[in-house]
């Protein structure tokens, strides 16, 4: 039995409870965003919940992440406040940013969040500086830059890992592999390996199941205690799938016909969860009906509150633009 499978029930309820929780949250907006309610760019993060849930589980507000342009589940994987983000989406006074960051720009820095990033590759160097800070101020706080196969080509990336290495930061390089950038495949636009890219800079690696969370909690457990150790970073390339388009607009036909239809049956990290869990006789099916159906309300009310909310008024549009000391 896997070891992380003997965590405690309180522990597993709240993993399913965030992964569940991040794939409402998407399919909602997805549903919102289709009906013309959402302004801006919308990517999705259905299907890939096992990474950021069992990264970030490991995680405190003293730590911190940097996302990408398909940021929801790793904020809400952090402890972001789900109603103001859902607020921020809808471009809300209220919003975590005070809507004026929108669904590629969320952040909450007391949450150690440090932002989605519409910049490809643009997380590695504050992913490094988050942790450099850490370092020097001694207060024992790991980052995780989440990235995925197209940002694995930018140089800003291959330079934070060797910036990481020289420097021994605590950080752990999480490449969330879901097959594309974009649309294009990346075995066909990745050379090498994620995995043998991070050897080549001297950083300890390992390719990890995505649809599995307990295979990306233990692995993700095991390099985010050396990180904060003083071992220094490592990388999990990490192979999923997303359950969307790059983008909500995104036609797919690069695509296979039943490639999403697979996933959603037979991929599916929050069913593999439930089934392993229900097998080893720690949570009944009945409970995780009840988290289900408590999700879907609050996420329902979450909706409610984010179309009731006040728009930003004129007085807002230049606060928070400048810093004053």
């Amino acid at each position: 039995m896997s070891s992380a499978l003997q965590l405690p029930r309180e522990t597993l309820l709240a993993a399913y409870t965030r992964m569940r929780t991040i794939r409402e949250f998407e399919d909602r907006v997805h549903d919102e965003f289709s009906a013309g309610n959402i302004p801006g760019f919308v990517h999705l993060y259905a299907g890939e919940e096992a990474s950021g849930v069992g990264v970030c589980m490991h995680l405190t507000d003293r730590d911190a992440i940097a996302s990408t342009h398909r940021g929801h589940g790793h904020c809400i994987a952090k402890g972001c406040d789900v109603d103001g983000m859902m607020k921020e989406i809808f471009g809300r006074k209220d919003g975590l940013c005070g809507g004026k960051g929108g669904s590629m720009h969320i952040a909450d820095l007391s949450k150690g969040m440090l932002g989605a990033n519409g910049i490809v590759g643009a997380g590695g160097p504050l992913a490094c500086g988050a942790a450099l800070t850490s370092k020097l101020l001694k207060t024992g706080g790991v980052s995780v830059c989440f990235y995925g196969d197209g940002a694995s080509n930018q140089g800003a990336i291959l330079e934070s890992y060797n910036l990481a290495k020289i420097w021994n930061l605590p950080v752990l390089f999480v490449a969330e592999d879901n097959g594309y950038a974009e649309s294009t495949a990346s075995s066909w636009s990745v050379g090498g390996s994620q995995t043998g890219r991070a050897t080549g800079f001297g950083l300890p690696s390992r390719e990890v199941d995505g649809f599995d969370f307990f295979a990306v909690y233990e692995t993700a457990g095991e390099m985010i205690d050396r990180a904060r150790a003083g071992g220094g970073p490592s990388l999990m390339h990490v192979r999923l799938g997303r359950h969307y388009g790059h983008f909500e607009g995104d036609a797919m036909t690069y695509r296979a016909p039943d490639e999403i239809a697979n996933l959603r049956q037979n991929h599916d990290p929050l069913k593999i969860f439930k089934q392993r869990v229900v097998e080893a006789s720690l949570i009944s099916p009945e409970e995780f009906d009840a988290v289900d159906k408590k999700v879907v309300d609050d996420i329902a009310m979450t909706m409610v509150n984010a179309k009731a909310a006040p728009m930003p008024t004129e007085a807002d549009l230049l606060t928070d633009v400048y810093l004053r000391y």
